[in-house]
């Protein structure tokens, strides 16, 4: 199905080139949102242009050739390269190999996105040539047989006594491994990862649904659809991974965690946390990649703003207390905890880190895995690290009130102790740390400092363009009027450097909200969390949505990021 964008763009020239008038484009828009589809085939059902009219107008628009599919035989072998389910998703059809140049038809030349998918599985150039759609699909119909088009089949027949999960269910560990030996799967599952790393990729998803099988990466904290492999390959690809991830490829029922250590060049590593979790209809496996060359360990280029670098540097360098860092998953906590400690690490200071999982390897810094499985937790780690002369103890996350009590004693008794929780601003930490049972005057006596944190995206500096913020959106988004009259606001159209999204990279918000007398008395005193929050706001903090402003006026975010990752205070 056609984009929004590409039918937009195809309507527009065509009109412009008065090959359809305003009325037709009018009428056919109207029938895309009954019968969504391409306008091009729309506007030929209508009848407002004929097939040979609309293809010859896409070859002199764009400059590629118009070709006539039933002139055309393609060899077996130019067909087997594209999958009935690629063909069918982006409506093309490959026609001719010539060297490492694929040729493909497609009815939509605008369709980026295709060229990209065909790209990335086949690993060949794309060349294209424009055909009608209705000759396109006549095409794909004579060329993959019935064979080919079983997965097509299967997943529109609607009867549930058709699946076949017990026969999946019973597939013997030696069948799996010899699927996963096969060269096509081995080179499909190298280039995703390849490929994520190339994209600069945090995580890829492969996800097994009912009808389809799909991979997705997050880039900067978004998930993008990359491909759908064939059904077929399902239990293939999935084996492959856990293979590589040294997990049990038999078991298929309960959850397996585990590693892949890749090697690229001579110089670089990279390491994938693999999890993989039964669902309904398969494994889904997510890898968290985990590269050591990237991490930022540089507290100075972080984000955090000079007054809130300030601040956490005076608090890192206390004797003794508690440091906590809060957000949600994915918002960048340890790379801020990290960096603290890199700050800290000195031969003279005895180290220690209960983490689960442990990310990456920190030279002089004793690391230790968590294993809830053999009684390994939290608090049975801190309890031995105490008895291991530590001098600063990082615990990877403050789960429950044993292992918050351990912390808060620890950090009473002369040791920096820096832990993460989950919440939404520093404020609700303290509420959080109440619910779980500890006392108001332990939190007040223990804690230094609390860092709430959000990942935005940046805008892209190779095609930022100004955007028109109106100033009464900036106003009630909670920016003074004075500065909102002044702010200019950049988004990014989007280019190959950042892969058409606008947005190249992650910059880090901080809310850093520090233990004054004020806050002290009014955690002592019952206060609710607005309530701390305007205290805190009074005594000097900057919300996470004041941070987020400030990288807006930099030039730095975008608007919508503000929002989309803050709340209004």
């Amino acid at each position: 199905m056609a984009s929004h964008e590409s039918n937009n763009r195809i309507g527009e020239l065509l009109l412009k080139a008065q090959i359809i008038n305003k009325e037709q484009l009018a009428q056919a828009q109207a029938e895309l949102k009954i019968n969504p589809g391409r306008l091009g085939s729309t506007l030929v059902r209508l009848g407002f242009i004929s097939n040979e009219e609309l293809t010859n107008f896409l070859s002199v628009q764009f400059g590629i050739p118009a070709i006539n599919l039933q002139d055309f035989s393609v060899p077996a072998e130019v067909i087997e390269l594209i999958s009935s389910d690629l063909a069918n998703k982006h409506h093309i059809i490959p026609i001719n190999r010539i060297g490492s140049t694929l040729i493909i038809a497609t009815c939509d030349p605008t369709d980026l996105s295709a060229i990209d998918d065909i790209k990335f599985i086949t690993g060949y150039n794309v060349e294209t040539t424009v055909a009608s759609e209705a000759s396109i699909k006549e095409a794909i119909d004579k060329f993959y047989d019935s064979s080919s088009m079983l997965d097509d089949i299967i997943s529109e027949f609607d009867d549930s006594e058709f699946e076949v999960v017990q026969d999946e269910d019973e597939t013997d560990a030696a069948t799996l491994q010899k699927e996963t030996e096969d060269a096509p799967v081995i080179r499909l599952v190298n280039k995703i990862m390849v490929d994520s790393i190339r994209r600069g990729a945090s995580d890829i998803h492969v996800e097994p649904y009912e009808k389809f099988f799909r991979v997705r990466y997050r880039i900067d904290g978004v998930l993008y659809e990359i491909m759908k492999p064939p059904m077929k390959l399902k239990n293939a690809i999935t084996s492959r991974i856990k293979i590589m991830s040294e997990l049990n490829i038999a078991e298929r029922r309960l959850p397996q965690d585990g590693r892949i250590k890749m090697k690229l060049g001579k110089d670089k590593s990279m390491d994938m946390r693999v999890s993989v979790l039964p669902t309904l209809f398969g494994e889904k496996i997510v890898m968290r990649l985990l590269d050591q060359s990237n991490l930022q360990l540089d507290m100075t280029k972080l984000g955090l703003e000079p007054r809130a670098l300030e601040l956490v540097d005076d608090a890192i360098r206390q004797p003794y207390g508690l440091i906590l860092v809060t957000g949600p998953t994915g918002s960048g906590k340890t790379t801020t905890l990290y960096s603290a400690l890199s700050e800290l690490n000195k031969t003279s200071d005895n180290i220690m880190t209960a983490e689960d999982p442990v990310e990456f390897n920190l030279p002089g810094v004793n690391q230790v895995q968590i294993h809830d499985s053999i009684g390994l937790t939290f608090a049975a780690a801190l309890r031995s690290f105490l008895r291991q002369d530590p001098d600063i103890i990082l615990v990877g996350e403050m789960r429950d009130l044993e292992t918050a009590e351990i912390s808060i004693k620890a950090s009473l008794t002369g040791h920096l102790v820096l832990s993460t929780l989950h919440t939404n601003d520093a404020p609700s930490s303290v509420t959080r740390l109440i619910n779980m049972g500890v006392e108001p005057f332990l939190i007040v006596s223990s804690v230094n400092v609390i860092i709430a944190q959000r990942l935005a995206r940046k805008v892209c500096q190779k095609c930022c363009v100004r955007e028109e913020i109106p100033v009464n959106a900036l106003i009630q988004s909670g920016m003074d009027p004075e500065v909102a009259e002044k702010t200019v606001c950049l988004k990014g159209e989007g280019c190959e450097e950042c892969n058409r999204t606008g947005y190249k990279g992650r910059i880090a918000l901080y809310e850093v909200m520090t233990f004054s007398e004020a806050v002290k008395a009014a955690i002592l005193n019952g206060a609710n969390t607005m309530e701390l929050k305007k205290i805190a706001i009074d005594n000097g903090m900057k919300t996470l949505r004041r941070s987020g402003f400030n990288k807006l006026i930099e030039g730095t975010t975008s608007f919508q990021e503000v929002l989309r990752v803050t709340a209004k205070d």
